[in-house]
């Protein structure tokens, strides 16, 4: 009943994962590094960051797509797109800010092979400083080499 809202939810999952690689690249670390630095700074870092603000950022699309789907007749496919953003979303917080940077001291010691590649690459992309030349932009997408490096280390 449901096949085609459900593959619009996937599909807006994964093609969230090249929106959020995208504004990382050419938006956090362009014209609004001004609130990403922080991040990328220790000793700037506190538990709220200026960083932060992209999640208000990337929640509000979302939020208009569940709000919409749920209350305007005819438009039930833009709830699910919007469950497949918020989905995202929840993933990203759950990868980015508890798995990779321990806001909260949780899943710290993962022998997961993925999930290890995945640190090694965000890692990666905090030893650059400064906006410019960095790497590994996205979150659950990361370049083969990190996989291959982590299978090795087993």
């Amino acid at each position: 009943m449901y096949s085609v809202e459900v593959l619009l939810m996937i599909l807006a999952f994964c093609s969230m994962e090249a929106v959020a690689w995208l504004a990382h690249k050419y938006l956090m670390h362009g014209f609004l590094w001004n609130l990403h630095k922080d991040h990328h700074r220790k000793d700037d870092r506190r538990f709220f960051e200026k960083n932060d603000y992209f999640f208000l950022i990337f929640a509000i699309p979302g939020i208009v797509l569940l709000a919409l789907g749920s209350f305007v007749s005819g438009l039930l496919y833009l709830l699910f797109i919007g469950m497949g953003i918020t989905a995202y979303g929840l993933a990203y917080f759950m990868v980015h800010d508890i798995f990779i940077h321990q806001r909260f001291k949780l899943f710290r010691n993962s022998n997961n092979f993925y999930l290890r590649a995945i640190r090694r690459a965000h890692k990666m992309h905090h030893k650059h400083l400064d906006k410019e030349h960095g790497e590994c932009f996205g979150m659950l997408l990361v370049p083969f080499h990190y996989f291959r490096e982590e299978l090795k280390r087993k």
